[in-house]
């Protein structure tokens, strides 16, 4: 199969994510550039952020007009994580690359379990915002999106759920915003890593994901908020099962 079939098909999964889940993006979509299309590591997670950012830019437009964006406690969240976004992108480029695709598999697991467990106040969805929680939260979450080359979609929605007690689709349309800020910020840290990647791939593989996004937006509306849920962590573990495993065999 051509790569450009491969970026296609891979776009598009990743849009339909970004679309229904509000998250996902990265996580499939570094996958997708090292065992599909040939990137290193530190590439595909540079190429990642990119493909993001403006997959999420684009979603982001389709569930404002729906009502699921709340802009406030989004930029509060977003604003916590874009000095520490910025700064582990820096020292992502100094880490061994089997360490960045471990501690990527690592932490999808560890999001997919929580998302399988939700707490009393997903059921509630009332979303009052504590500013301190959400500062807190949203820092953490932007050191990692440096660090690993992801929006941070799948660990946002799930903070914004149980941490925040956002409704699913609060969370998932306010996560956009929260993913396009971060991955902007540590693309700013990312020149050395972003000057051999191959445009040919990547520019298909993004209008994909672009057009993939309204589909998932459109998928979200038919589903509850539970289901999105579910299918989303199921997802997330076995993408992380498949790179553990990948690492071990490489050792």
């Amino acid at each position: 199969m051509s790569a450009l079939v491969l970026a296609l098909t891979a776009g598009a999964v990743v849009g339909l994510a970004l679309g229904a889940l509000g998250g996902g993006g990265s996580v499939l979509a570094v996958p997708a550039l090292i065992y599909l299309l040939g990137f290193s590591p530190a590439a595909a997670t540079t190429a990642s952020l990119l493909i993001v950012a403006v997959t999420s830019a684009s979603a982001l437009y389709a569930h404002a007009r729906a009502g699921h964006v709340r802009w406030r406690a989004g930029a509060l969240f977003a604003g916590a994580g874009i000095p520490p976004a910025a700064a582990a992108g820096v020292a992502a480029g100094r880490l061994p690359q089997p360490v960045l695709t471990a501690a990527f598999a690592a932490v999808a697991a560890l999001a997919a379990l929580r998302m399988l467990r939700p707490g009393r106040a997903e059921a509630r969805g009332t979303g009052v915002v504590r500013p301190g929680r959400a500062v807190g939260a949203g820092a953490a979450l932007g050191a990692l999106t440096g660090l690993l080359g992801v929006g941070g979609g799948f660990l946002v929605v799930p903070a914004l759920v149980t941490v925040l007690t956002f409704a699913m689709r609060e969370a998932t349309g306010t996560s956009l915003l929260v993913i396009a800020a971060n991955s902007l910020a540590s693309l700013a840290t990312r020149g050395s890593t972003a000057a051999g990647l191959d445009w040919a791939v990547i520019a298909p593989f993004t209008g994909a994901a672009v057009l993939g996004a309204w589909d998932g937006k459109r998928l979200a509306a038919r589903l509850s908020g539970p289901r999105l849920r579910q299918a989303f962590a199921c997802v997330l573990l076995a993408v992380a099962a498949g790179m553990l495993l990948d690492v071990a065999l490489r050792r």
